[in-house]
C-alpha cells in the first residue's frame, strides 16, 4: 500500500490552481473524442489512450510507492478496470461517435444523478424532497437538450441517446464500487488499467486492428489517456489534498459543461441551439439541488 504520509500543508490558492488547471483539461475532452474519433474507431481511440493513461499512473504509483494491493483490493481492481476504461469508455465513445458533442457531453454529464438515485438500493441511502426534486429538475433539462437537437438535426441517432445515458449507469457503477476499496488511489488506478490493457489489445486484434501510430493518433491518443484518464485525475487529487474546502472545490466541476461548450463551438464548429444551452442549465441546476446538503 501506499507509504503513509503527513497531509500537504494547506494551500488554498495553490489547490484552486490546480483544481482550475483540472476543470479547463477536462473541459476540452468532448472536443478531443470527436477529433480522435474522425481517425480511430472507438475501440482503437480507446486501447491507445488507456496505454496512454497506463503509462501515466505507472510513473505516478511509482513516484508515490504505492503499487501493493491486499488480496480484496486486487479483485476490487480488476472488476473496476472491466468497467473503467474498458465498458465505461467503449460506451461513451459510441455515443459520441453517433451524437454531436454537444447533445452527448450534457447527456454524460447526468451521471451524478444516476450516482444519487443507485446509492439509494446499494448504500441503503434516502432521497430527499429536495434531492428528488433536483433528479425531476435535471431529466426536465435532458428533455429540453434531446428536443432542441432534434430540432435542430432533424432528429438524432437514438442508439447514442441510449449509450450516452447508459454511460451514466457505467460510471456511477465504477464510483459506488470504489467505495468498498481501501486501496490508494495510485494503486487501484495503476492495476485497474493494468486488468483492462490485455482485453482491450485482444479486442482490438480481432476487431478493427491496432491503431497506426502517426502524430495526429497520437496526439489524439494522448488527448484522451492524459488530459481524460490520467494527468487531469492528478491535478484534481492535488487539489483535493491541498484545500480544506473539498466541498467548494467540488463546485468548479460545473464550470466544465459551459466551458466545453465553448470549445466545441468555436474548434468543432457545432451550432448549437438555445435549448442546448438553457438544457444544460438545467441539468446543472438540477444536479446543484441534488448535492445540496438538506
Amino acid at each position: 500500500m501506499e507509504a503513509p504520509a503527513p497531509r500537504a500543508p494547506v494551500n488554498e490558492r495553490t489547490a484552486l490552481a490546480y483544481g482550475l488547471a483540472a476543470v479547463l483539461l477536462w473541459s476540452t475532452v468532448a472536443t478531443g473524442f470527436k477529433l480522435g474519433l474522425t481517425l480511430m474507431s472507438p475501440l482503437q481511440l480507446l486501447t491507445l489512450g488507456s496505454a496512454l493513461s497506463w503509462c501515466v499512473f505507472a510513473l505516478y504509483a511509482l513516484r508515490r510507492q504505492a503499487f501493493r494491493l491486499n488480496g480484496r483490493d486486487a479483485a476490487l481492481a480488476a472488476a473496476l478496470g472491466l468497467l473503467n476504461p474498458t465498458a465505461y469508455y467503449l460506451v461513451l465513445f459510441s455515443a459520441y461517435e453517433r451524437l454531436p458533442a454537444h447533445i452527448a457531453q450534457p447527456l454524460n454529464y447526468t451521471w451524478a444523478i444516476t450516482l444519487a438515485l443507485l446509492a439509494v438500493p446499494v448504500l441503503k441511502q434516502s432521497l430527499s424532497r429536495q434531492a428528488m426534486a433536483g433528479i425531476l429538475v435535471s431529466y426536465a433539462g435532458v428533455l429540453l437538450l434531446l428536443s432542441g437537437g432534434a430540432r435542430q438535426s432533424g432528429g438524432l441517432d437514438l442508439s447514442g441517446v441510449i449509450l450516452a445515458l447508459g454511460s451514466t449507469l457505467l460510471w456511477a457503477v465504477y464510483w459506488l464500487l470504489n467505495t468498498r476499496s481501501t486501496a490508494a488511489p495510485a494503486a487501484l488506478m495503476f492495476w485497474s488499467f493494468t486488468a483492462a490493457m490485455p482485453i482491450l489489445l485482444t479486442a482490438c486484434l480481432l476487431g478493427p486492428g491496432l491503431p497506426v501510430l502517426n502524430g495526429a493518433s497520437l496526439l489524439y491518443g494522448a488527448w484522451v489517456g492524459c488530459v481524460e484518464m490520467g494527468v487531469t485525475f492528478i491535478l484534481w487529487q492535488q487539489a483535493l489534498r491541498l484545500t480544506r474546502r473539498a466541498a467548494a472545490m467540488s463546485q468548479l466541476i460545473f464550470l466544465s459543461p459551459f466551458i466545453s461548450l465553448v470549445f466545441i463551438f468555436t474548434v468543432l464548429g457545432e451550432q448549437i441551439s438555445w435549448q442546448a444551452v438553457a438544457g444544460l442549465l438545467v441539468i446543472v441546476a438540477g444536479i446543484s439541488l441534488t448535492r445540496r446538503p438538506g
